[in-house]
């Protein structure tokens, strides 16, 4: 079936090329009816990513970049969703196997009745920024200012819509006195600033750059560093993360370790390496629109988002779950065991 607005990305076995593919259920080989081997006895994975080309989710290209997927025997085909609620659904749906996006997913699932979990922690940080819209810096100087406002977000149900609320909320403004408008990133949101249908709205990396290079909007609330989020959000908020279903983690086990030790292997060469060589590793096109200078300088003062290590931070899955409670009917009230929503196993394992 085809997904909307996807750009299939395959890795060639020797080349690293892009490539399209096609959409459908897939896993590993080791589970029948559902795995598909690819040359070499290598196994096929899909994951979707809520935006391949925002520096939040970088590490899912750079681990490709990196041959690391096919150096551990898988063919690993990224997908593009901008909104990672979109991702998410495509995930339940069995279209794709796991999906790089934000932790705060799995909670909310689990209070809905569905289990999924975190298997590598990439960020540490939401590594997101509220961008208020030029001409309303000065009305809007907080986010006590919310009230009868229209805030961009990448999709409703997206962990910029969560982070989004829990903003209002902490400030004093309920949910039902401000609107979220899904716009998605890059060219549509700013073009959703640009248009007035917006009055602030949160981004990432590098859509923060052109809106401020473009003199659109201005920060207001910057979570890009792990001391921005614990200031906004009470505490260390993990947010990027690879995260799939529990019924598949328990029957693609080697896979899976395979995927998380391809990743935790991409964290360390990061914290190796310079802004500017994680540039150099990196599709052109992803920063064709604030230019590389931008890109890399934009890249170097949030580097410190990503994880060291791939292990999910003690204090972040409270945190996760007390935001999303102050403002969520569906999670606030209901029983959530935070152990099932992430496993540290397959990084421990891959660290030994």
């Amino acid at each position: 079936m085809s997904l909307p607005r996807r750009v299939l990305i395959g890795m060639a076995a020797a080349t690293l090329a892009l490539s399209a593919t096609a959409c459908g259920s897939s896993g590993s080989k080791a589970s029948a009816g559902s795995g598909t081997s690819g040359g070499g006895g290598s196994t096929t994975v899909k994951l979707m990513v809520g935006g391949l080309d925002k520096q939040i989710y970088l590490p899912a290209m750079l681990t490709q970049r990196l041959g690391y997927f096919q150096a551990a025997g898988l063919n690993v085909q990224l997908s593009d969703e901008p909104a990672g609620v979109d991702a998410e659904n495509q995930m339940l749906a069995g279209n794709v196997d796991g999906v790089v996006g934000f932790y705060d997913h799995n909670i909310d699932l689990q209070a809905k009745g569905k289990q999924t979990e975190s298997v590598v922690q990439l960020l540490q940080a939401p590594g997101e920024v509220e961008m208020v819209r030029t001409d309303e810096a000065g009305q809007i100087k907080s986010a006590a200012d919310f009230k009868g406002r229209h805030l961009g977000v990448t999709g409703l149900g997206s962990s910029t819509n969560f982070l989004t609320k829990a903003l209002a909320v902490h400030a004093g403004v309920p949910v039902n006195q401000i609107t979220s408008i899904p716009v998605e990133a890059g060219p549509t949101f700013i073009a959703a600033m640009q248009h007035h249908q917006i009055d602030a709205g949160m981004t990432t990396e590098p859509t923060i750059t052109a809106l401020i290079q473009k003199h659109l909007a201005q920060p207001l609330i910057d979570m890009r560093t792990a001391q921005g989020a614990r200031q906004a959000l009470g505490g260390t908020y993990p947010s990027s993360c690879l995260y799939l279903r529990t019924d598949w983690v328990s029957a693609h086990k080697d896979t899976v370790q395979k995927l998380v030790t391809a990743f935790v292997k991409t964290l360390k060469w990061i914290n190796t390496h310079s802004a500017a060589e994680i540039a150099g590793k990196m599709p052109t096109a992803y920063y064709s629109g604030v230019g590389l200078d931008a890109y890399v300088k934009a890249l170097q003062n949030e580097k410190g988002m990503y994880s060291p290590d791939g292990l999910m931070p003690a204090d972040g899955p409270k945190t996760v779950l007390n935001v999303l409670s102050s403002f969520s009917p569906d999670v606030k009230g209901h029983q959530v065991d935070l152990s099932k929503t992430y496993t540290n196993a397959f990084v421990q394992q891959a660290g030994q």
